[in-house]
């Protein structure tokens, strides 16, 4: 058993692999037969610094009460004809998983390139990160209110607001969540999913 106070870092080598923790002030650390037991541990003082696992060495199963993220959408990995701009609108079409569209009300959208997705499926895959449902930056062309819902246009990438007249089932990429009052092509936030 290895206990340790004080801010150092902890290292400790079995046979099942290496496990290393910053322990800080009075926390106390402890590394038994049974498992390692920590009373809390930190990644050196900071934020978006530090990595639990890896993609060559994860954990096979997270149990907690709740989680939290920064970021607000929720993605998944899939392969593009291009590398495409975080903000584009997708649909699923072509050699590949995904593509763009000069079809407004296209059925098949998929989503919206994700900027910064707060949770990523399929993550060792290749392709890009695809928003699904969330909060995510998107290309967007007015005019369009808070709150419209949001279809593909004849713009390839680029999402506008609905037409009732031409509503298909399947056609819905989210909700605007700001206002464009010209006609020009902006990024701006919208609600990703199928309301």
């Amino acid at each position: 058993e290895l206990i340790q106070s004080g801010t150092s870092e902890i290292t400790f080598v079995s046979p099942s692999g290496t496990i290393r923790a910053n322990v800080a002030g009075t926390t106390m650390a402890s590394f038994t037969s049974s498992g390692f037991v920590v009373g809390n541990i930190i990644n050196q003082n900071s934020n978006g610094v530090g990595t639990i696992g890896s993609p060559g060495g994860y954990f096979e199963r997270v149990f907690a009460t709740s989680t939290s993220a920064l970021y607000a959408d929720l993605a998944e990995i899939y392969e593009a004809d291009a590398n495409y701009d975080p903000g584009t609108v997708l649909i699923f079409h072509g050699a590949k998983d995904l593509t763009t569209t000069t079809i407004d009300h296209d059925a098949r959208v998929a989503g919206v390139v994700s900027t910064n997705p707060a949770y990523v499926m399929n993550s060792g895959a290749p392709g890009l990160q695809l928003a699904l449902t969330g909060r995510v930056p998107c290309r967007v062309q007015g005019p369009v209110n808070k709150g419209d819902v949001l279809v593909t246009s004849t713009t390839a990438g680029v999402a506008q607001a609905i037409d009732n007249d031409f509503w298909v089932p399947g056609c819905t990429l989210g909700k605007s969540l700001e206002t464009i009052e010209d006609d020009s092509i902006q990024l701006i936030e919208i609600a990703v999913g199928r309301y």
